[in-house]
């Protein structure tokens, strides 16, 4: 059945034409030269991916099918039948003869078929590989094939000696089933991805004129009204505006227990709906859609090689090296010592094969394709794979309070009046007309309490957002401000005495000043977030030291810290001074990672060795994060860390295993134990298709640990 796919996301696969759910381009025959291969995504093609040809990009499988590689082998494998009936050695060996007049031409035939057509692949990437000066494995392979072949053509036409044809065929046999199986394994990771983009609906049902309208996803605009009925798959990002459900959102954000949704509730799509209707909005559609940019994220980070990735691209490429002059040597050697032709040139092309660094080509690369998938659909966004690896060495986590290890939701506790102008309902409302148009949790909890007391919201002009001090606007035609402590401390005025009444320790406190005169205080009250505790806790088994950093009072910033036992922490914090508290321990010698929201956190993030952004929920731009947790949990900090040691411990096994294969085969391969031992090119072929298929499962065994 023909299969069609996007030439942006070739994770994308369908059963017909039509357009991709993620950007909306038309879908093509997989095969069409215009569409991305097959394989593009086990190597990070993403969509931002810059596909130069320089030694660090060069691709041995571009152009390749995993399938193509399988049906060469098949064909190959059935021309290899009579190739080996008809080997003079492989007679002697089972005490069998087939012998007729032109029996070498019929063999030169067939060999140079299975030559050309199974060994194409190989020669091909010796090709690519001259032309972007990356002399590596598929050169190596092409080298061991092309000297074989001549050799064999030149026995049959008088040159003494025996042909290598049925080794020839048993090579090319062997290497195109490693390559298919390594191919195979790769794509393991892609697959993942793709099960993301089979997680959105074919069809939706929208309100049209009044009327229930069932249509194709890609028709789907942004601002059009959704009816999600039980059990299906939420087709788009947007909010709830009828109806309640709870929405199982694992795929997306690793987290098992359904998620509630009601009125003005964010769905994500390719979640899925439990036992309750929902009528959405639409918000984002195909290419602005979470999905889809966590799997550009995704492709983009699998793109981006790792410091660990290039030291085994440097391996590769020196063992490439030494190899070839191995084999010539061997050669040599051989061929000088014993003068016997044909068992020199079986050691050089055996030393040639054996060496192909495939496990190594493969060692990393497959770690980072399935650790960067396997944190996508845990809720853990990777966008800098370097910082990524840098996790494991984390010696500092710098958390920042509201939203991370608090809830974030701040309530009113109390509203205090300073003077006899304005009682207690006008001082919200006051408030509530500045803060309108800020997306800070101060701002939420005080538009809350404006909404239960059923008070009007004014009109304010002039909006002005001060960052890390408040919001001040201008409401009946008077000047407002709505700020916190570091007002007075940033314009050197002095602190209002505050109530007794008012604990410090648990209640944030802001001042509303209208006419530049302080008329009142409203203290808001935030809880430590279910989970915090457990991941101060574990960090501190992790011996990894955590500090509380906030725009807070120091009282409140050390209740917080002592309540979850945490190393120190950072009060009143101003975010542009944010950046100055992480250089500071960086100067001890401490590898800090900062957590925050992305945005206000945004210098910190950037000077941070790995900037963690907390709490993003569905926006995944927070360009300055190497990290983003999709969850507002503290613990994924944690589950981040291990992770990222775990998948640094396979990649580190996977190289000794890649090095410390080749260290013992190659003078095997050059006959370092004859006449005791002979390793045959088939034989060197087999050790090194098994060596790449150990690292690959070696790799998939990667998990993280919830």
């Amino acid at each position: 059945m023909q299969k069609y796919t996007c030439p942006m996301h070739p994770q994308v696969l369908k059963d017909e034409p039509g357009k991709c759910p993620l950007c909306g381009m038309a879908l093509v025959p997989i095969g069409n030269p215009s569409a991305s291969h097959e394989h593009g995504t086990a190597h990070g093609h993403g969509e931002h991916t810059n596909h130069d040809h320089s030694k660090e990009s060069f691709n041995k499988h571009a152009g390749h099918h995993t399938g193509d590689f399988l049906k060469r082998f098949w064909t190959s494998l059935v021309i290899t039948v009579p190739i080996l009936l008809l080997s003079h050695m492989i007679q002697q060996w089972l005490g069998f003869s087939i012998a007729f007049t032109g029996d070498k031409y019929v063999l030169l035939t067939l060999g140079t078929a299975i030559y050309i057509y199974g060994g194409l692949p190989f020669l091909k990437g010796m090709a690519g590989e001259i032309k972007a000066k990356a002399i590596g494995m598929m050169t190596l392979v092409a080298i061991a094939i092309s000297v074989a072949y001549i050799y064999s053509v030149a026995v049959v036409f008088g040159l003494q000696g025996m042909d290598f044809f049925w080794e020839l065929a048993t090579l090319i046999d062997i290497m195109l089933l490693g390559h298919w199986l390594e191919m195979r394994s790769q794509m393991a990771a892609s697959r993942a991805l793709q099960s993301l983009v089979a997680l959105l609906p074919n069809d939706v049902t929208v309100e049209r004129n009044g009327e229930a309208v069932r249509i194709k996803l890609e028709d789907l605009q942004s601002g059009e009204t959704a009816i999600i009925k039980p059990g299906e798959k939420i087709p788009a990002d947007g909010l709830v505006v009828e109806g309640g459900s709870y929405i199982n959102e694992s795929m997306l954000t690793g987290e098992s227990v359904p998620v509630k949704k009601e009125k003005d509730s964010k769905v994500i799509a390719g979640s899925i709906n439990g036992d309750g209707a929902l009528k959405v909005k639409v918000t984002a559609v195909g290419k602005d859609s979470y999905l889809n940019r966590v799997i550009n994220l995704v492709q983009d980070a699998q793109a981006t090689k790792s410091n660990t990735q290039n030291l085994a691209d440097k391996v590769a490429k020196w063992l490439t090296f030494i190899a070839i002059a191995v084999g010539i040597g061997t050669f040599i050697y051989w061929f000088v010592s014993s003068g016997d032709t044909a068992f020199a040139l079986e050691r050089m092309v055996t030393v040639m094969v054996t060496a192909c660094p495939h496990a190594l080509g493969v060692a990393i690369p497959l770690v980072v394709a399935i650790s960067t998938t396997l944190s996508a659909t845990n809720g853990l966004l990777i966008r800098n794979r370097n910082a990524f690896e840098t996790t494991r060495n984390i010696s500092t986590v710098i958390f920042d309070k509201t939203g991370t290890l608090t809830k974030g939701s701040h309530t009113v506790e109390k509203i205090i009046p300073l003077t006899d102008e304005y009682n207690a309902n006008e001082l919200i409302q006051y408030a509530a007309a500045v803060q309108q148009n800020s997306e800070h949790h101060i701002a939420k909890g005080i538009m809350a309490t404006l909404k239960e007391k059923s008070l009007a919201l004014w009109k304010s002009e002039n909006f002005s957002y001060m960052q890390g001090i408040g919001v001040k606007g201008i409401v009946n035609g008077k000047g407002v401000i709505a700020a916190g402590k570091n007002y007075f401390s940033e314009n050197h005025l002095s602190l209002p005495e505050i109530p007794k009444e008012i604990n410090q320790e648990a209640e944030t406190v802001n001042f509303v000043l209208i006419g530049d005169k302080v008329v009142g205080i409203i203290t808001l009250a935030d809880s430590i977030r279910e989970g915090s505790g457990e991941a101060v806790d574990a960090l501190k088994k992790m011996n990894i030291k955590s500090f509380l950093l906030t725009g807070d009072n120091e009282k409140i910033a050390a209740a917080v810290a002592e309540k979850l036992g945490m190393d120190g922490f950072l009060a009143n914090v101003l975010p542009h001074n944010k950046q100055e508290k992480v250089k500071e321990l960086q100067a001890k010698g401490e590898t800090v990672a900062m957590t925050g929201d992305g945005v206000n956190d945004a210098p910190a993030l950037a000077q941070a060795d790995v900037g963690i952004a907390v709490g993003s929920g569905t926006d995944v731009a927070a360009e300055t994060a190497d990290i983003i947790l999709v969850d507002s949990d503290p613990r994924d900090v944690v589950k981040l860390i291990g992770f990222a040691k775990s998948t640094y411990k396979k990649m580190v096994q996977n190289l000794i295993w890649a090095v410390g294969y080749n260290v013992v085969a190659i003078p095997l391969a050059a006959g370092i134990l004859y006449p005791k031992f002979i390793l045959s090119p088939a034989m060197g072929a087999v050790l090194m298709s098994v060596s790449t298929i150990v690292v690959a499962i070696n790799a998939s065994f990667l998990k993280i640990k919830k």
